[in-house]
């Protein structure tokens, strides 16, 4: 009986294993492609960081030099302050005209397809082509925004050659770009129970009271989402503001750098400069922020609610 009881274990066993080998098998390109193409450079990563390394010579160890050479550089702290602008002032901006965006095209009215696929367009518009063409609405001499300001009266505005404006100006043209968002929030705004909302107008509720004691609560997970997604890539600000600034001699940021934001330095450090382990340190200090950064919304994450907890 014991020996039976063995052999079917063993058998067991063996498919088991059988199972495991050909599944390893038929997921091993993708295992191998992520050993190589990530985990493999992000060690590499970390270990330049604390190197001299020009790409053309074997890298020299240097030690933590790369790192106290960026506490004392100016630009790299112009870069910081630049991106820290976006991610506490832009994106907000960006997510509430997103929500209000998403509640008008929750509304029943004709044409509502139309509308929506207007505003999910620009989502599906390249980057550069899109920012080319707010680089000319934002010329100062023959920009549509600053003809339409003469019209109401107003100076022309200086968009990207005043560094008063210049990020406003980023702000203000990524309100285009909101379509994904749009469109998450409108799927979001579908899963509200309409019975709470009737509940809420039974009671007195206008829209506003809807909207703030109803819908947002309710909302609160998607947007807690969206949140995380945008402040990760907000600190990875980059493709809008090449566009914009961008010279003939590969050099970008604006007027007195007020466009040069984290990644667009570390950018230059690594394939203008050829510091690599320049740049390597610079990725790990962002790695370093974004995941403080994640943890800090995580641990005050207590406004939202989930309905699993009902």
């Amino acid at each position: 009986m014991t020996a039976a009881t063995n052999a079917r274990t063993l058998n067991l066993n063996a498919r088991k294993l059988r199972s495991l080998l050909t599944g390893l098998a038929f997921i091993s390109p993708a295992i191998i492609g992520f050993l190589a193409f990530a985990a493999w450079p992000i060690v590499q990563s970390l270990y330049y960081s604390f190197t001299d390394y020009n790409v053309l010579q074997p890298p020299i160890f240097i030690g933590l030099e790369n790192y106290r050479d960026l506490l004392n550089d100016r630009v790299y702290g112009i870069a910081l302050r630049n991106t820290l602008y976006m991610v506490f002032i832009g994106l907000p901006i960006h997510l509430i005209f997103d929500f209000l965006m998403a509640l008008l095209l929750a509304t029943q009215i004709r044409g509502l397809s139309i509308y929506r696929t207007i505003f999910y367009l620009p989502s599906i518009t390249p980057v550069v082509a899109a920012t080319i063409v707010w680089l000319w609405l934002f010329n100062g001499q023959y920009g549509i925004l600053n003809v339409f300001l003469e019209w109401l009266g107003f100076q022309r505005i200086g968009w990207l050659t005043d560094p008063r404006f210049t990020k406003p100006s980023l702000i203000f043209m990524g309100l285009w770009f909101g379509g994904n968002t749009i469109l998450i929030y409108l799927a979001g705004l579908r899963d509200v129970p309409v019975s709470l909302l009737e509940a809420a107008e039974l009671d007195g509720a206008n829209a506003l009271r809807k909207t703030w004691h109803v819908t947002l609560p309710m909302m609160s997970p998607v947007i807690f989402y969206t949140i995380i997604i945008n402040v990760i890539g907000y600190f990875q600000y980059f493709t809008e503001a090449w566009v914009l600034t961008a010279t003939r001699d590969g050099s970008a940021g604006g007027p007195l750098n007020s466009m040069l934001f984290y990644a667009m330095y570390l950018y230059q450090s690594a394939f203008q400069l050829f510091k690599m382990g320049y740049a390597s340190a610079q990725a790990w200090i962002l790695f370093a922020i974004v995941l403080l950064a994640t943890a800090v919304l995580f641990r005050t994450s207590g406004w939202v609610y989930y309905r699993s907890e009902e």
